[in-house]
């Protein structure tokens, strides 16, 4: 990429290391393809200055610097074979414009887009979707579900070996509450469905608020599921079975798979191994009732994580160290990400810091939660199944689907679209509207629940995006094959070069998409993208064009936008779709 290599340059010319020097890609184009604030970090930095070369001149302001350091540059063959122009703006950025002919020659690359060195011979592991079992699929799972695929994706296109785990909430106190409501209600295990698991869920937890010993019974029957026993053991495997095919409905709806769909109750055996090992029974200690804990305040963490309950339960945190020592021992990763919901945020500090504690995770390797925000209601509070009232994320897809076929029925081209056809785009475009609507926010921000703005197929939304696409697709159909010599000279205008400028960092949007866990990046540059291309076809002829250097331009302008669009929906799990 363009950008490690100009830093490259940069840190080599100036004599100073990486951590050093940053490059940016400027916000607005008007401050040319790439930026450094190097100057005014050197201004104010004696030991930074005094490592730049002699003939750079310090001068009386950071905008001086930046002059001096931007003539002393503009002497370099090697940078100068890419950079056109150096330009200093204040108050002191120094900013770099590229070549024509070298944006031009980027276009070669596209459809071979695909970085494997960042991420050659490096693991990383995400933990995402990981739905509890015996609980209908709500709109709450949907953000860790196709956040969790987006950074898959995104970690596959640079290279990286990429493991997803759906870690299912298959274990734990709940199941004991779930049991007991079975038993106490003498309900046939045959007769069970989702639904109905859900409604036994709700119910135990309201009638717990008028007997809180029912609490007590739960906890016995969860005691009791760890300890195997087989009554115990056949209502929780029956409620996992009709979970999990349940589960799969939606996943094959959203179009999004998993390496591994393990779940918490797989890190049975890893839990009793843990609890066996020698450096973390020197580092438990005694806590509130006879529970088991581990104290982090040199992690300056005040709250100790608790290992085991007083009846000798394990807890949530438990089985999370058991699947971090499981994870590393069996995939060695560099990168551990938990697309998990910002309620766990105190929960995911305790374990990384007891992981490193326990020696369990090397310095080494990072640990990331991703604290995504949540669906809220109308009223700005969270969904609780315990109380109902949650939205179920089936009905949601399907709505988003019914919708996007009456606008497809009712569009000019639906005429072209057999009814097989319409239903196959329609299911594309509804689902894309769903998930794009999700990835557009910021990771961490919450969003409230809203039919309108979820469903809506209008604006910044997937279905504008797909919409783009189906259009560069057309254009390129009807233009039949066309050749583009590279080698020759181009008269390019603003705008087509504002649009050269725009798909040249494409694949570093992507880099700092992955390496800031934020897809929504990804969709800023997509939708500025398709406005863009949008603006430029109204404006200016492509198929029509006399001119045949013109025509073969615009034709690989609109080539390269197809392929950007279709590459970059992708790895958001959107499907390009050639006519809407």
């Amino acid at each position: 990429m363009l950008d490690d290599r100009l830093k490259d340059i940069l840190v080599s010319l100036l004599g100073l290391e990486r951590d050093d020097l940053s490059v940016e890609i400027p916000e607005n184009q008007n401050f040319g393809d790439y930026t450094t604030n190097i100057a005014m970090r050197a201004f104010g930095d004696k030991n930074l200055f005094s490592r730049l070369p002699k003939e750079i001149e310090k001068g009386k302001s950071p905008q001086d610097l930046a002059l001096s350091i931007a003539s002393f540059l503009e002497k370099s063959k090697d940078l100068m074979q890419f950079v056109g122009k150096i330009e200093v703006k204040r108050p002191g950025f120094i900013n770099f414009w590229l070549k024509e002919d070298t944006l031009i020659y980027n276009l070669r690359y596209l459809d071979t887009y695909k970085n494997k060195n960042i991420g050659r011979g490096k693991t990383v592991v995400i933990d995402y979707s990981s739905p509890n079992i015996a609980k209908n699929f709500s709109i709450g799972h949907l953000r860790s579900t196709i956040i969790g695929q987006a950074l898959y994706n995104l970690y596959s296109f640079l290279g990286y070996r990429v493991i997803g785990d759906n870690h299912l909430g298959d274990w734990g106190s709940q199941f004991g509450a779930l049991i007991c409501e079975i038993i106490n209600s003498n309900v046939s295990l045959d007769s069970l469905t989702v639904e109905k698991l859900e409604e036994m869920y709700v119910e135990f937890n309201r009638k717990a608020k008028e007997d809180p010993k029912l609490q007590d019974q739960a906890r016995f029957w969860f005691k009791k599921l760890e300890d195997g026993d087989p009554k115990a053991r056949k209502i929780w495997q029956t409620c996992r079975k009709i979970s999990l095919e349940e589960f799969e409905r939606i996943y094959k709806l959203l179009g999004v798979s998993f390496d591994f769909v393990l779940g918490e109750s797989y890190y049975e055996d890893e839990m009793k191994a843990l609890l066996k090992d020698k450096k973390l029974i020197e580092n438990l200690e005694e806590g509130e009732a006879g529970a088991k804990i581990i104290r982090l305040d040199e992690f300056g963490i005040k709250t100790p994580l608790m290992v085991l309950k007083s009846d000798g339960a394990t807890t949530y945190a438990t089985r999370d160290l058991a699947c971090l020592r499981f994870r590393m021992r069996r995939f060695s990763a560099d990168i551990v990400i938990y697309e998990v919901g910002q309620e766990q945020t105190l929960h995911f500090k305790q374990v990384f810091a007891a992981s490193r504690k326990l020696g369990i995770v090397p310095e080494d390797v990072i640990l990331y939660h991703t604290q995504h925000g949540l669906y809220l209601d109308q009223s700005g509070h969270k969904f609780s199944t315990r109380k109902g009232g949650v939205v179920n994320l089936e009905d949601v897809l399907k709505e988003a689907i019914k919708k996007a076929k009456e606008i497809i029925t009712n569009s000019a081209t639906s005429r072209n679209l057999s009814s097989d056809k319409i239903e196959e785009v329609s299911e594309k475009v509804g689902i894309g509207a769903i998930k794009y609507f999700d990835l557009k926010h910021s990771v961490k921000s919450d969003i409230v629940f809203d039919w309108n703005k979820i469903l809506s197929l209008e604006g910044n939304s997937g279905p504008y995006l797909q919409y783009t696409f189906a259009r560069t697709f057309s254009v390129l159909k009807k233009a039949g094959s066309f050749k583009f010599d590279f080698k020759s000279a181009f008269e390019v205008n603003e705008d087509e070069k504002s649009l050269l400028r725009f798909i040249f960092h494409f694949e570093e949007v992507i880099k700092k998409a992955a390496f800031e866990f934020s897809p929504n990046l990804l969709c800023d540059f997509l939708f500025e993208l398709c406005q863009k291309f949008n603006s430029f076809y109204d404006k200016y002829p492509i198929l029509k064009e006399e001119d045949l250097k013109k025509r073969q331009l615009r034709l690989k302008l609109t080539e390269a936008v197809s392929l950007v669009l279709k590459k970059g929906l992708g790895i958001l799990g959107i499907e390009a779709v050639e006519k809407m």
